[in-house]
């Protein structure tokens, strides 16, 4: 059974569309147009629209009651050979919408036809998808919290574990390795509330736009929201079928995401190098070299590192093909979904695998005290003259010229005699030794948000609150 009929020469025409055109079309249109190869994964969405519609229209009185009882069986039908895996596309089958109608009219015949009344396939895709982001992005929040988690554990066990830090690469003052991976803790908060505030404006249902000037039919367009699960409706039809803000916020929330787990992966593959070996990577989660036996590659962290770059071409694509188009829906907008598709699927296969490195990051502690050198607590020199009352600047010009004299006579701060400060600055007294420590510097910062001990465990017990409010709000 067909789904228009025959065109006037009597020839069968399978397309949702074809009583206007003499001609079928061209193969490699068909090639270019059709986007069932992608968008069949909207099928549990398509479905799920399909059926609130159904009996939206029974509501309007457009169907009857029973009529739309029929098309909810055929629907869920239709809805397990899907996930069956056991429906078969057919030639016509253009996108999502027409292989479900296709299949929903073999089913139960030309009540089929019916479902369409006053729905375009417009607002149909932007409720599908807005539906299927809307399950993507708690996903996509589940995986970023796993990460949150472990970074958080992996913080606490090290919140007393002195390593360098560094500003332009240059090593700057000591800090606590916590408080190193607690600073990705926060970007990736930021980035789940990004995902909150943009499910709270995906939740918007297009549904009864039709094609761009609503529907002339009594469909209560709240009863569908409430079906649904959206939040609100959409205001204006030519809108409606046509924003898709929430596709690009989405496209920039995942690659801004991509970029803070760049970043975490880009100190993982620094701090893991045998010039730095401050970590050093679980067997399970390195590669070798197929040349060389010694090699021992962070190659998750650099793949990591390099989705970042494809997440960024998805959202600079999107923008790029929405900035020119005129008003309501257009076929362009079909280029936003492989690129949303792609995304989610980068962050389904490889945030776990980085979620797995920092659970299973080994802290070499020895290497990374190693690496700290009494220059990184020049700043506590500028700082304890500063207490005894000399100006920032003047005080931070004495240090420096301490740095300068410990460099020309080949020694550490700490090797300066008392009497070579005191000649620099009379501010220097005998206490001033207590000053060369590395575990002293990091915990005087003690303000919140500082490196010290005490207050990376506030800043992780502040985290774990965070996480649970997050959820609560979540849920």
């Amino acid at each position: 059974m067909t789904l228009a009929g025959r065109d006037h020469k009597g020839r069968a025409d399978m397309t949702l569309w074809g009583g206007r055109f003499d001609e079928p079309s061209d193969a490699d249109l068909r090639a270019l147009n059709d986007s069932l190869s992608f968008d069949r994964r909207l099928y549990a969405q398509d479905i799920a629209g399909s059926i609130a519609y159904a009996r939206a229209l029974a509501r309007a009185g457009v169907i009857t009651d029973d009529e739309a009882a029929q098309i909810e069986r055929g629907l869920e039908a239709v809805r397990a050979e899907f996930d069956a895996g056991e429906f078969a596309v057919q030639i016509a089958d253009e996108d999502i919408h027409t292989a479900v109608e296709r299949r929903l009219t073999e089913l139960i015949g030309p009540l089929g036809g019916k479902l369409h009344t006053g729905r375009s396939r417009n607002d149909q895709i932007a409720t599908d998808f807005r539906l299927w982001v809307l399950d993507a992005l708690a996903e996509v929040d589940a995986k970023i919290a796993a990460l949150q988690v472990a970074l958080i554990a992996k913080a606490e066990t090290h919140a007393d574990s002195l390593m360098p830090a560094y500003t332009h690469l240059q090593p700057a003052q000591p800090i606590t390795a916590g408080h190193w991976l607690m600073s990705f803790f926060w970007m990736l908060a930021r980035d789940r509330q990004r995902l909150a505030d943009i499910r709270r404006r995906t939740s918007v249902l297009p549904l009864g736009s039709g094609a761009l000037a609503g529907t002339p039919f009594a469909i209560d367009r709240d009863f569908l929201a409430r079906e649904l699960g959206f939040a609100e409706i959409t205001r204006n039809s030519l809108d409606g079928v046509s924003d898709r803000d929430y596709v690009a916020e989405a496209l920039f929330a995942l690659a801004l995401c991509g970029v803070h787990v760049s970043r975490l992966a880009e100190d993982v593959i620094i701090y893991s190098n045998p010039l730095f070996g401050f970590i050093t990577l679980n067997d399970r989660y390195s590669t070798g070299s197929s040349l060389m036996p010694q090699k021992r590659n962070a190659d998750p962290m650099e793949l990591a590192r390099g989705k970042s770059g494809r997440l960024i071409g998805n959202l600079t694509g999107l923008l790029t093909t929405l900035k020119g188009l005129p008003s309501t829906y257009n076929k362009d907008l079909q280029e936003d979904k492989e690129a949303l598709f792609d995304s989610v699927d980068s962050f389904e296969l490889y945030l776990p695998v980085v979620t797995a490195i920092v659970q299973t990051l080994q802290l070499n502690l020895d290497r990374m005290r190693a690496a700290l050198n009494e220059d990184m607590l020049a700043t506590d020199l500028a700082d304890y003259l500063v207490e005894r009352g000399l100006p920032f600047r003047e005080a931070h010009h004495v240090a420096g010229r301490v740095v300068r004299l410990a460099e020309e006579r080949g020694t550490t701060l700490s090797g300066i005699p008392l009497e070579d400060l005191r000649a620099l600055s009379p501010l220097f007294g005998d206490d001033v030794a207590r000053l060369f420590d590395f575990g002293t510097s990091a915990a005087r910062r003690a303000a919140p948000g500082g490196t010290a001990p005490e207050a990376v465990r506030e800043q992780i017990a502040e985290a774990k609150r965070w996480m649970a409010a997050h959820s609560a709000e979540a849920s």
